[in-house]
């Protein structure tokens, strides 16, 4: 199970292989050790949040103090990664990936605690990310989906959203003047 590397540092992508037979399929959904070797560091979940989301539905961005290993186990979604980090070189940097059931989109994506996170729901979709540490509303942060600094193309528009999500800042309106 091949875990790739991606252009923003702390973003993986775990490749999972998938065995098929006449009554359906079977793929591992990690191995924690080779995830480990990957990112080059001891990682562990402390717990694991499923949610379904309409299609439309769009969540996030969010950064939280933890890491998060993401899935779509049914229906497809757009996973966008951000790095929301101002001192980092890829700052503003977003990679999106389209994940879910179908043939050829279902990967799993490692995300480095502080970078931020959104997906929007193409189809129906369960969403599960496992965590390494317990929810605490502590340190979270979140910036807007439609922040031009990110410049995210969602595919349906207008989205569906919570109310915290459609009250979250601009990476300028954050970070202010440290945003070229």
């Amino acid at each position: 199970m091949p875990v790739l590397t991606t252009s923003i540092a702390g973003l993986f992508v775990v490749r999972i292989p998938e065995h098929k037979d006449n009554r359906g399929f079977f793929r591992e959904s990690y191995r924690l050790l080779e995830l480990r070797e990957a990112i080059g560091r001891d990682v562990s979940f402390a717990q694991s949040n499923h949610s379904r989301s309409a299609p439309g539905v769009l969540r996030g961005f969010h950064a939280e103090p933890w890491d998060k290993l993401l899935y779509v186990v049914h229906g497809t979604a757009l996973c966008v990664v951000a790095d929301v980090c101002p001192t980092s070189p890829t700052f503003g940097t977003t990679e999106g990936f389209l994940l879910g059931d179908s043939p050829g989109v279902r990967d799993r994506l490692f995300v480095a605690e502080g970078l931020a996170n959104a997906f929007q729901a193409i189809s129906e979709c369960d969403y599960v990310n496992e965590v390494s540490a317990q929810y605490s509303p502590g340190g979270r942060r979140g910036f807007a989906w439609d922040d031009p600094t990110l410049g995210v193309d969602w595919p349906v528009r207008p989205p569906t959203l919570s109310e915290q999500d459609q009250s979250l800042p601009t990476l300028r309106k954050a970070f202010g003047q440290r945003i070229s």
